[in-house]
């Protein structure tokens, strides 16, 4: 039997009392629910990352955005992140750099008030002569092999050179000193002469001496050098100078020498030859302009 089956029976009263009973009940219910609804909504819609309002304030919640790494950006690598070391040549019988005498006389320009210049031209000193030829400028940049071709400030660098006949001052044409002189490599290891083409003479590929010092105030003696090397001269260069005027000697010898033949050259690998080869351009007109890397091991 059922629990509303023991209260039925007991007159009207009762059951109006009973009715009575049942509406406050369903009236509790009710609101209790609409109480349980609304606090579950706003519940939610805070979840929800919503807005809500009560008797109190209003709360807004706001995320905050993660912010996005900035990717670091790789290295270009540069024509300068490789280079070669230059190889010790001779200096030739023709230095004047100390190390040997011409006419029975010690042969030394380095230690000459003058010789420290960017054109090199002309005599200087008590000679008066200029060397005569196509014009031709040449910037050669020091750098360190070891040390990720970093360039090199404050070296000093001596280079001559021979006419467009293949004469050498001091020596076969002992009273001039053109064709000869110091620079001092700048904040970029770089340093400029202005010379003329050198010509071609028999037995040789044609090419420039230089030497390597670490200082302006070292650049006094053959002894102080860091390197002494050459640099070989572009073949198509050479074969439209020397087929100008006042080079007709050096086409001749030109014909008959390459690099791989060349008693200097010739041992060299040919990432060696490349590097030692000035990059040149230009015309007879207006002369010619070149850029060439040493590579010191220091």
């Amino acid at each position: 039997m059922h629990e509303q089956d023991l209260d039925h029976d007991h007159g009207l009263l009762h059951d109006l009392e009973r009715i009575r009973m049942l509406a406050r009940e369903n009236i509790g219910r009710r609101r209790t629910l609409r109480l349980l609804f609304s606090a579950s909504g706003a519940a939610l819609i805070g979840a929800c990352g919503g807005s809500g309002s009560s008797s109190g304030s209003t709360t807004t919640t706001t995320a905050t955005p993660t912010p996005t790494p900035t990717p670091t950006p790789t290295p270009t690598p540069t024509s300068s992140d490789t280079c070669v070391a230059d190889p010790e040549e001779t200096n030739g019988p023709y230095p004047a750099d100390g190390s040997n005498s011409s006419n029975g006389t010690l042969v030394n320009v380095l230690d000459d008030s003058g010789i420290q210049r960017s054109d090199i031209r002309s005599s200087f000193g008590s000679s008066s002569g200029t060397a005569q030829g196509v014009t031709m400028t040449l910037t050669i940049t020091v750098v360190n092999v070891n040390n990720g071709c970093a360039t090199l400030e404050g070296y000093a660098v001596y280079i001559w050179h021979c006419t467009r006949d293949g004469l050498y001052s001091l020596y076969t044409v002992p009273n001039e000193n053109y064709l000869r002189g110091v620079g001092v490599t700048d904040a970029d290891g770089q340093v400029t002469f202005t010379s003329i083409f050198p010509g071609c003479y028999a037995g040789r590929y044609p090419h420039i001496h230089f030497e390597v010092y670490p200082s302006l105030a070292r650049a006094t003696s053959y002894s102080n050098r860091l390197l002494c090397s050459q640099f070989a001269m572009p073949q198509a260069a050479c074969d439209t100078v020397y087929a100008s005027s006042g080079y007709s000697s050096s086409a001749s010898n030109f014909a008959n020498t390459t690099t791989s033949n060349d008693n200097v050259f010739g041992d060299n690998s040919s990432a060696q030859v490349t590097a030692m080869t000035p990059v040149m351009t230009g015309d007879l007109t207006n002369g010619y302009t070149g850029t060439v890397t040493v590579g010191l091991a220091i």
